[in-house]
């Protein structure tokens, strides 16, 4: 079958690009406050706050990547996933309460409330200069397989670009009108689509095999595919049992609830009850969509007959250019963008209510219902949108995938913060000094565990000294830095007198929070 992309492709595309755009400008046209900008009012229903979670969570890195997984492994991954839920339920009986109690918007004013401003901002600057990295590149690597895709109509060098600029504009317009509301509705049409794409690619590949998904499921048994538990204690394995359940549990509880983009659509829920089900429930929904697409992967194994590819993040890609009829090639290339878009606009809600709130209302001393916030919190996020969008036009492409370095960049920080946190609820005795360092201290040692291998190979010298930690498989980063961040603040905190009382969690002005 012939898959390059043709006009039926690109009106499928064009209307998706259209009508998300629409459909999050009217959603968003009446925006009175801040509280409205960020929290919807406090207005939105479990179940779309449940998928707008796992919309914000999927970019094209997983509809691509996820499916590579299987075909050059087996169902291992699942294990990992299945931590995640495990920590949303942590973090669901833990900070959940403590924030919904402080009547907050972002999740560093509950350190605030624990060790005061300066570790407010010193996290929520770490959180917007991660993010930001992160989200540049996610966009860029939105475009690599657009490019391939459309690769035939438009030269690559002008594909990648062009759909950079394209995905930014509309998503920062919508964003940037909209704001939460926005968000949240429109995350509801693209987790579709993309499902919609995944669901489109499990039949055709039954279709391309003799004797459909029994056929499939027989071969990838047969070849030790169709594993998904692996008992391997070591710490050198990403997909195992140990490093899936442990690590990520303390991965899901930093990405969920130490994290703004997740944190800010949890406290749009219109109670603490709802939003425990909507974390607890998006981990099982994450569950059946990665599912979906390993099974994607198991397929496509068949389909090639084990062919290896240059890139893992090739496989999925090509199937859609040479088996895919037209129209259904529009979907999947609208599904790829509807993935980013989804953290794309998040990633800008919440980096411009960091800003806001965490930044420039506690420098100001204005309060958050003042006509000018919501100005101002507008510009933020169109100076956020502009800014990422800008950031993946510079970036380079590099001998490490994409996705690797998109995780990298989040993976050095999050146990950092995330043992910030843990200072705050379980040690009495650390003040602001203590979890200013312990954090710095843990993300400093992440950054060489993260990076071990780049710094490596550019000084052979310190292979002594960093080639243990090079081995380190990633599901363990965030428990790493957390005990780093924990053990260090918890010794420095025996440096001063026991504080005579510790700051509870009570209900703060909106002004702060």
């Amino acid at each position: 079958m012939n898959g390059t992309f043709n006009l039926l492709d690109l009106f499928v595309l064009l209307l998706y690009l259209g009508g998300t755009t629409a459909l999050g400008m009217w959603i968003g046209r009446d925006q009175k406050s801040t509280n409205d900008y960020f929290v919807a009012e406090r207005a939105i229903p479990w179940w779309a706050v449940l998928f707008s979670i796992v919309a914000s969570e999927t970019s094209a890195l997983t509809f691509i990547s996820i499916p590579g997984l299987s075909y050059t492994g087996n169902l291992g991954f699942l294990e990992v996933v299945a931590g995640y839920i495990l920590g949303r339920i942590v973090v669901a009986y833990t900070l959940l309460p403590r924030y919904f109690e402080g009547n907050l918007v972002t999740a560093y004013a509950l350190l605030e409330t624990r060790f005061g401003l300066g570790t407010r901002r010193f996290t929520s600057i770490v959180f917007m200069i991660t993010r930001a990295m992160a989200d540049a590149v996610r966009v860029f690597a939105t475009a690599i397989p657009v490019a391939l895709i459309i690769g035939p109509v438009m030269p690559r060098e002008y594909t990648m670009p062009a759909a950079i600029l394209v995905l930014g504009a509309l998503t920062v317009i919508y964003t940037y009108k909209g704001g939460m509301k926005a968000v949240v509705w429109t995350e509801l049409l693209q987790a579709s689509i993309y499902v919609v794409g995944g669901i489109s690619a499990i039949v055709l590949l039954g279709q391309a095999v003799d004797g459909g998904w029994s056929t499939i499921i027989d071969r990838a048994g047969a070849a030790g595919k169709l594993q998904a538990i692996d008992w391997y204690a070591g710490f050198d394995r990403p997909h195992t049992m140990f490093a899936g359940l442990i690590g990520g549990a303390f991965l899901a509880m930093a990405s969920h609830g130490a994290d703004q983009i997740i944190v800010q659509r949890l406290l749009s829920s219109r109670s603490l009850k709802q939003a425990q089900v909507a974390i607890i429930g998006s981990g099982f929904a994450v569950f059946a969509q990665m599912t979906l697409f390993l099974f994607v992967g198991l397929g496509l194994w068949v389909v090639y007959n084990g062919q290896t590819f240059p890139q893992a993040d090739q496989i999925f890609p090509t199937f859609i250019i040479e088996r895919m009829p037209h129209g259904l090639i529009g979907l999947i290339v609208a599904a790829i963008i509807a993935a980013t878009m989804s953290t794309h606009s998040g990633a800008i809600n919440a980096l411009a209510a960091s800003s806001t709130y965490d930044i420039y209302l506690p420098f100001t001393g204005r309060s958050a219902d003042d006509p000018r916030t919501l100005k101002v919190s507008k510009l933020f996020a169109l100076l956020w949108g502009v800014g990422l969008t800008a950031g993946a036009l510079l970036f380079k492409e590099q001998g490490t995938p994409v996705v690797v370095i998109a995780l990298s960049i989040a993976s050095f920080t999050q146990g950092g913060l995330l043992g910030g946190f843990f200072l705050g609820l379980f040690w009495d005795r650390a003040n602001q000094r203590d979890a200013i360092v312990g954090m710095s201290v843990g993300i400093g040692c992440m950054a060489f565990i993260v990076f071990a291998k780049q710094i490596v190979a550019a000084f052979p010298s310190m292979a002594s000294t960093l080639g243990g930690v090079a081995t380190i498989a990633w599901p363990w980063y965030v428990l790493i830095g957390l005990t780093i961040t924990f053990v260090t603040g918890m010794l420095l905190s025996f440096t001063h007198a026991a504080p005579s009382s510790v700051p509870g969690v009570s209900p703060a002005p909106r002004s702060k929070s």
